[in-house]
């Protein structure tokens, strides 16, 4: 047990993936995580699940898809569904638990055996000890969600990333000698409100940012729920929108920088404390940002690149430093059966994702198992039109018409899918609207190449990957109540051939039968919801 590796996960709010000088980037948003990701590995096609908070939070934990573990809101922690997630697997190896900054899940923070929150406006459950934090939680509830124009009081200390890496720290100083530990530092940041001290509120200058690729004009080409999003923005931010979505820019790489100073603290924190040699790190955010891309902020409808795709970083034990990786898709999914298989212990029943250990040990003959990544979003129904007479305030999208929660009836209801492959993005909803986007050549996905007749058969082979997948991720619960078994590989791939008779994997996976011999009722059902 004392050999288990520690295990750090960091995972930011609302990061979009590509505002890196190791991405691409013109600005030095991140200039110590771009260096420290040298020495492990840096997936440049890691994927979110659903690009919105609590759905994205709950695949995480419990490697499963929103449409299986239920929670396909931000609205609905109390209608997870699944065996075991990682708080449950790593308590039963004597993993002691915590949580420091924005939970947003289906857990409770009791749940964990140390946690101090933090949220997105001062009075979400933080603890605000002195003047100075408390002046800066009622600056927080003031700002309404929105985007701040003059730095914000209390400077550098009162922010949540430094209160979060701090009490992470003084964590880790208790924990000495007393087995190993899971530490889940959840920065509430950059999502919005967009707001930061100096001296990062003039680090990135709003006249001096880099033009965005995708501009209002390519919106009606995007779709009439993109337009929509963007006319509601007008509404909110008013005549002075175009210099409201640049100071909302400029301080949100501003944030970036923030954090990265602070995620700076931790490493060098964890290595002073001799931690390091010992500790697993991965760096991850649970869906991405517009940041001004559409002339857009925020979040909000279907499944474009730029809100999907997540920076995800593993650096530790076991871990080869090989930095940048640009080949294979991976998945927040993946989180929880690849730590099941850095420890050797089963995959909880029900789990979707993938191991990627193969990947961060740069091992061969797997690439079957990382060609795609899989998203999807959508609560449900029809699409809600301008004629079914319901308004911002009527739904409760906005309370005073000065701001505005883009994950809302309209940007949320239907269904929508969407696949990665071969350096493409494929989008389809419930009503057959399709999007087709050669991610390499128009990373702004301004060119939709799905009536173009030259894609017709990349367009047919895709569609039947997306069937694929959407077939693969069918729920598995409940399962069979009388003989069948389930077979499933241990390592949550499907294309390596094994055995269903070896022992290892008869114990981690093929049990349906083994605890329901006869008809059984829900209640002795052992694969129901938490």
């Amino acid at each position: 047990m004392s050999n288990r590796p520690n295990i750090i996960i960091i995972m930011t709010d609302q990061q979009r993936a590509d505002l890196r000088k190791s991405c691409g980037y013109e600005l030095d948003t991140m200039p110590f995580l771009d260096e420290w990701a040298k020495e492990g590995m840096d997936f440049g096609r890691a994927y979110t699940s659903n690009p919105t908070c609590m759905p994205a939070r709950v695949s995480m934990f419990t490697g499963r898809y929103s449409q299986s573990h239920r929670v396909r809101t931000n609205h609905n922690a109390g209608d997870a569904l699944y065996t075991e997630d990682l708080l449950d697997v790593l308590k039963k190896e004597g993993y002691v638990t915590a949580l420091f900054g924005k939970n947003h899940s289906h857990r409770k923070p009791e749940e964990f055996d140390v946690f101090r929150i933090c949220g997105h406006l001062g009075y979400e459950g933080e603890e605000n000890r002195t003047p100075e934090e408390k002046a800066f939680a009622d600056f927080l509830r003031e700002t309404d969600h929105m985007e701040v124009h003059s730095p914000s009081p209390g400077g550098l200390t009162v922010q949540h990333p430094y209160r979060n890496v701090s009490d992470a720290l003084e964590f880790m100083d208790r924990m000495e000698g007393k087995g190993p530990f899971f530490t889940w530092i959840s920065f509430a940041e950059p999502h919005n409100p967009y707001q930061v001290p100096e001296p990062y509120f003039n680090m990135f200058p709003p006249e001096s940012l880099p033009p965005v690729r995708g501009r209002k004009e390519n919106l009606e080409d995007k779709g009439e729920r993109f337009v929509w999003l963007r006319q509601t923005w007008e509404k909110i931010l008013g005549e002075n929108i175009e210099d409201r979505i640049l100071r909302a820019r400029s301080n949100y790489l501003g944030m970036l920088r923030l954090i990265d100073d602070q995620v700076k603290r931790l490493v060098e924190g964890v290595r002073e404390r001799g931690l390091e040699d010992n500790t697993i790190i991965i760096y991850l955010s649970d869906h991405g940002d517009f940041a001004g891309e559409y002339d857009l902020i925020r979040k909000g409808v279907d499944l474009p690149d730029v809100l999907c795709r997540i920076p995800m970083i593993w650096r530790g034990p076991g871990i080869r430093k090989g930095g940048r990786l640009d080949e294979g898709y991976v998945s927040i999914v993946d989180i929880l059966p690849t730590l099941c298989d850095f420890l050797d212990i089963p995959v909880p029943f029900g789990c979707q994702g993938k191991s990627i250990r193969p990947l961060l040990r740069g091992e061969e003959g797997h690439s079957r198992e990382y060609e795609c990544a899989f998203a999807e979003s959508g609560y449900g129904g029809l699409y809600w039109k301008e004629t079914d007479h319901l308004d911002l305030l009527t739904e409760g999208a906005s309370g005073n018409m000065k701001n505005f929660d883009c994950l809302n009836t309209w940007t949320q209801c239907g269904q929508v899918r969407a696949l990665w492959k071969d350096g493409y993005h494929i989008q389809l909803d419930m009503m057959g609207n399709g999007y087709l986007y050669r991610i390499e050549e128009d990373p702004a996905e301004l060119h939709n190449l799905w009536e173009d007749p030259a894609c017709t058969g990349k367009r047919s082979e895709l569609l039947a990957a997306l069937a694929s997948e959407m077939m693969k991720q069918t729920d598995l619960l409940p399962v069979p109540h009388y003989r069948y078994r389930v077979k499933i590989h241990p390592k949550g791939f499907w294309h390596e051939d094994f055995s269903a008779d070896d022992p290892g994997v008869r114990k981690m996976k093929v049990i349906g039968a083994d605890h329901m011999e006869e008809e059984a009722n829900a209640e002795k059902n052992p694969f129901r919801k938490k």
